[in-house]
């Protein structure tokens, strides 16, 4: 290949930033989402009563079994079929958020049971009620030591919304699609491009992860870098 294609690639790198804006967005949505069920999912798994727990566990098990591509198509052609009219990119959202839900439950379930016990006790003893032991004491940390967790699953779900291609939604990877389609021999450094965006917005995303990570660390219950 030389590098004439190469160079052919650049009159399309417009057209393909606005799709991974579009990728960006859905990004911003569904990990909101997901962070938001997440984090109340854990919190009922770990401290409701066990029938309700047992509900938050089947609720994970569920997404995280499911495959992603199937999820969209449910949500996007299921809802319908119940005259609930959705957009392909809230389908999407709504979809890939749920199931990343289900894996931040694990993240934020694992940080929560790791907060020792005993300041749960003490939190009691200066009188906080229960809820307001787990939200002022409990959670703060819990959340801090998510962040190493929540990293790979910002850069799980980064990747995930290339697949809302598969229900309409224009973003990078359909406009990459077009491109192809009206010139094959562009097929290789489109998708080579792609995947360099990709590579850098996830650099970019972790670094910012880390950096918070560092500064939001817990003295004595994480290890010092």
């Amino acid at each position: 290949m030389n590098l004439s294609v190469w160079t052919e690639v650049a009159p399309h790198a417009p057209v393909l930033l606005r799709g991974l804006l579009i990728n960006i967005q859905l990004l911003l949505g569904l990990i909101s989402l997901g962070l938001v069920v997440g984090v109340v999912t854990a919190l009922i798994e770990v401290y409701a009563p066990r029938p309700v727990g047992i509900a938050a566990g089947a609720y994970t098990w569920f997404f995280r079994g499911v495959p992603e591509i199937v999820l969209l198509f449910l949500f996007y052609f299921g809802l319908s079929q119940f005259g609930v009219p959705v957009s392909a990119f809230f389908a999407a959202v709504l979809a890939l958020g749920l199931r990343s839900s289900a894996y931040q439950a694990q993240i934020f379930r694992g940080a929560f049971q790791s907060i020792p016990h005993g300041q749960m006790m003490a939190a009691r003893a200066l009188g906080l009620g229960r809820l307001r032991a787990i939200v002022h004491v409990v959670l703060p940390q819990a959340l801090r030591l998510s962040l190493a967790g929540w990293s790979n699953e910002f850069s799980s779900v980064l990747k995930d919304t290339t697949l809302a291609w598969g229900i309409g939604v224009v973003e990078i990877m359909r406009q990459a699609s077009y491109i192809r389609a009206r010139n094959f021999t562009l097929t290789l450094p489109i998708y080579v491009t792609v995947a360099l965006m990709f590579l850098v917005l996830t650099y970019v995303g972790n670094l910012a992860i880390g950096l918070a990570e560092r500064k939001l660390r817990v003295p004595g219950l994480e290890g010092q870098r």
